[in-house]
């Protein structure tokens, strides 16, 4: 089978506009976290989020190009020319007909939405904004950058909830490995900050009133993110060939089903994705030297993954360090996994574990080594990162380190 490349990596996040700010936040522990300005907070009762600071649409796109676009579709436009830029495929014909482009979104243009609601049911008018239906669909992401790059090969996104971006991701390694694509662009975006969909988050009840502490005992919810993550990836020995440089490499991927519960995670169904990821790659729990947590901060998705990665790696577990950086980025909903593998990447190929941020007292139903508030220089060969979703939709992505 064909091994898989990263050679490029774009983000936007609030962590940065770029994948090296990002990689510097996460590296130093520095929180994104903050109160959200990009939305009305007057009715809603958190009010911190991990939002791109100051965002404006002006240094990326004309008004024209703009006013087609939803921010989670700019945002994907935004993190794939950077990681187009990054890898400097060599565009032929031929590979702009088969490349592949798979995004990951889960809730799609969800302020565009919101807006053409408050314009009919609010200000009883009667009619809405003529794009709203291309602003607000999910594949927007995807359809923008294959304009961009004028790629015609298979191009679609996948909406999984919190593990969008990892079956994403997962998808195109797959099409990758087994020669049905040339080269992949592929991650997640989102932009879920409006005031509809944060006053759903707002009756979960599952919002942290001040920041995410993932595993720590005092830990009181999840806190919302929003940005891309997007990557590209290719047969390692083209890239080699080529002299691209190279992130590093995708070697597995697993995914399953809970089957059980609409929101309460499974950890059997979890540690099912992780065999899964790791019988894909051909690793034996062993070989593990990082995981990046799913590590939500919410009192249930702590303990179940925390049991399911304790059942996967037994006695392994004392060596095994595992963070969480949505304490720092958020969660990103659909582009959570796409963050968390270019925190993982950045964990394999600079030999800096991120920390899990906010951390202030251990809790004995997490007792795993959560690399608290400092990060660490290790160097780490294979590294897992782990998505779950409502839904009970698990997907696991399995990196190896690249040696230069």
């Amino acid at each position: 089978m064909v091994r898989v490349a990263i050679t490029g990596a774009g983000a936007i996040s609030a962590l940065g506009r770029n994948a090296s700010e990002f990689a510097a936040a996460i590296s130093s522990g520095r929180s994104g976290i903050g109160p959200i300005r990009s939305t009305d907070m007057s009715r809603v009762r958190f009010q911190n989020g991990a939002e791109v600071p100051d965002y404006s649409h002006t240094p990326y796109f004309d008004d024209r190009r703009a006013d087609f676009m939803d921010r989670f579709a700019q945002f994907a436009v935004i993190a794939a020319r950077e990681a187009v830029a990054d890898a400097a495929p060599e565009w032929t014909p031929e590979l702009r007909e088969n490349a592949a482009i798979i995004t990951g979104s889960c809730v799609g243009g969800q302020s565009t939405e919101d807006i053409g609601f408050q314009e009919i049911y609010k200000h009883a008018r009667n009619r809405v904004h003529p794009l709203t239906i291309p602003k607000t669909m999910a594949n927007a992401g995807a359809s923008h950058i294959s304009m961009e790059f004028g790629v015609t090969g298979p191009s679609f996104t996948i909406s999984t909830a919190c593990s969008s971006a990892a079956h994403a991701i997962g998808q195109a390694y797959w099409m990758i490995r087994s020669g049905a694509a040339p080269l992949a662009i592929s991650g997640g975006s989102e932009a879920p900050f409006s005031c509809g969909i944060l006053k759903a988050w707002e009756a979960m009840r599952v919002v942290s009133p001040d920041t995410c502490r993932p595993f720590s005992k005092d830990r009181h919810g999840m806190i919302l993110g929003e940005g891309a993550a997007m990557f590209v990836l290719e047969p390692l020995q083209a890239a080699r060939a080529r002299g691209a440089r190279i992130h590093a490499e995708i070697v597995g991927f697993g995914m399953s089903a809970d089957a059980s519960h609409i929101t309460q995670p499974s950890a059997e169904g979890a540690a099912r994705a992780m065999r899964a990821a790791l019988r894909d790659a051909a690793l034996s729990p062993e070989q593990i030297g990082y995981i990046n947590a799913h590590g939500t901060g919410t009192l249930a998705n702590d303990i179940s993954e925390s049991a399911a990665i304790r059942a996967v790696f037994g006695s392994h577990v004392k060596d095994l360090p595992v963070s969480s950086t949505k304490s720092m980025h958020g969660h990103a909903l659909g582009a959570a996994a796409a963050l968390e593998c270019l925190a993982t990447i950045v964990a394999l190929r600079d030999g800096i574990l991120p920390p899990t941020a906010n951390f202030n007292e251990p809790d004995p139903e997490c007792d795993l080594d959560v690399v608290p508030n400092h990060a660490r220089a290790a160097q780490v060969e294979y590294a897992l990162s782990n998505s779950f979703a409502f839904g009970g939709l698990n997907a696991v992505l399995a990196l190896r380190a690249v040696a230069h």
